[in-house]
């Protein structure tokens, strides 16, 4: 039988891990993680582990060491004998290199999916994978969270009229989706070709978005260059206002200034990730998973079901 809960956090998102330590009670610091001179990661933990159920939360967001010291975390508390071990991944990294596309390159998704098993997590706790058959890449049972409910909650307090959710491609349609039919909207999508990584191209937009209000939702936003190039070609269409909205804000290389430049009203992201101040900016509305995370990990300690906490995707 597993003993009391104890969570634990790394530091990839400190300000999430307290956000829900606050809600559960119970605080996430009790780990002492430091680095040697040669930058390797030590871990040691601070609290009697024997029998417990230890919730670990670390986003994989770049750098690497993230994914280290989510796998060493998890390992230390194997070898302490901890009785089961969760690992909560906001933003799983690696998420996009989830098949073979071109020759010779990783499947980085299922290599990221194998550390965290062989490290020794018994259960996965994760947010909007960039991919829904990444949950196939564990050989664990992993809780497969959507931010959809705090984003539509959002939409829904602003009272939008004459919506249209425009999805930024083909591969996102299904979520976009979704989020017409919980909000009550229309529907478009975006036709793009993308000729490198990090780089699109706008062909056409497939729907009516003339005078109307847009919603570009995403399940992420690396560098804003395909956001930011599908508002400009929403505006050029006659959108009236666009907003913007994805779950993972990795916020790369000048994607602050693009979009803050862009003809968008706000972009809406969640705080799996830690957003740095420098990547921050006007138009930026961070909303809190804190609260679907902190009931997550409740109901898994509880072994209750969590599909209450989340409407599921409709079917196609």
């Amino acid at each position: 039988m597993r003993g009391p809960l104890l969570l634990l956090s790394g530091r990839a998102n400190p300000s999430l891990s307290t956000e829900i330590g606050e809600l559960i009670g119970m605080s996430p610091d009790g780990a002492t993680i430091t680095e040697f001179a040669d930058g390797e990661i030590f871990v040691r933990i601070d609290h009697n582990v024997r029998g417990r159920d230890v919730f670990i939360l670390q986003p994989t967001s770049a750098p690497a060491d993230n994914i280290m010291e989510l796998c060493l975390l998890i390992d230390a508390a194997k070898r302490a004998s901890a009785a089961r071990v969760t690992a909560v991944i906001p933003y799983f990294g690696y998420g996009r290199q989830d098949r073979k596309d071109q020759p010779r390159v990783a499947i980085g998704a299922k290599l990221a999916a194998n550390l965290v098993v062989a490290a020794g997590a018994d259960r996965v706790i994760s947010i909007d994978f960039h991919q829904h058959q990444i949950q196939g890449f564990f050989d664990i049972p992993v809780d497969h969270m959507y931010a959809a409910p705090v984003l539509t909650k959002y939409f829904r307090e602003l009272g939008l009229e004459d919506l249209v959710v425009i999805s930024p491609d083909v591969g996102a349609a299904k979520m976009a989706r979704g989020y017409a039919k919980r909000l009550g909207a229309a529907f478009a999508i975006i036709d793009k070709r993308r000729p490198k990584a990090n780089m699109s191209e706008v062909m056409n937009v497939v729907g009516e978005v003339d005078g109307k209000t847009c919603l570009l939702v995403d399940d992420m936003v690396d560098t804003g260059g395909s956001l930011s190039n599908g508002i400009r070609a929403l505006k050029d269409r006659g959108a009236k206002v666009v907003y913007a909205a994805a779950t993972h804000a990795l916020l790369s290389d000048g994607a602050a200034q693009r979009l803050q430049e862009a003809p968008v009203e706000e972009v809406i992201v969640t705080n799996t990730i830690r957003i740095a101040e420098e990547k921050r900016f006007e138009k930026l509305k961070v909303l809190s998973v804190a609260g679907l995370l902190a009931k997550a990990i409740d109901y898994v300690h509880s072994n209750e079901s969590v599909s209450q906490l989340f409407e599921t995707p409709p079917d196609d």
